[in-house]
């Protein structure tokens, strides 16, 4: 399915890619999102996350919630290789202004980055309950965020 995000088509499955930046190839970001169902999002990211890949799926994520009302999400790393280090990850903006609106945080990846992403997703500060399941979890995460 085909969507836009600050005027550029992106799709949702698998990357993003916003097709002729580059020399007329594709750009593919870090971050894709997909509406699974009701009002839970799936985030799948891998590689490095970069900041404005980050920011363009919040994008996306405040225009639903514009529609729909509060959302759950479900953040899937697969072959996740953390945060792009040249970024800066201090802006609080958008969970200061949408974090009331995120009813529940599952994220599924491998053990190693549980204390990074619990840490990077407000766990404990935000009203949202935030729960890390390990690689192979993805079915038990989406029954806690349905719960």
């Amino acid at each position: 399915m085909l969507h836009r995000i600050a005027g550029e088509p992106v799709c949702r499955t698998a990357d993003w890619c916003l097709p002729g930046r580059i020399g007329g190839a594709s750009v593919c970001m870090s971050i894709s999102v997909h509406h699974e169902q009701d009002n839970i999002y799936r985030l799948d990211v891998s590689g490095i996350l970069q900041k404005r890949d980050l920011e363009r799926s919040q994008e996306f994520l405040v225009k639903e919630m514009q529609r729909i009302g509060n959302v759950r999400l479900l953040f899937v790393l697969n072959g996740f290789e953390g945060w792009d280090q040249r970024d800066d990850w201090r802006d609080m903006g958008f969970y200061v202004k949408y974090g009331s609106s995120i009813e529940r945080i599952a994220i599924v990846g491998d053990q190693r980055w549980e204390p990074e992403t619990m840490m990077f997703t407000g766990a404990g500060l935000r009203r949202a309950p935030v729960q890390f399941f390990p690689e192979a979890s993805v079915a038990q995460a989406r029954t806690w965020l349905s719960a």
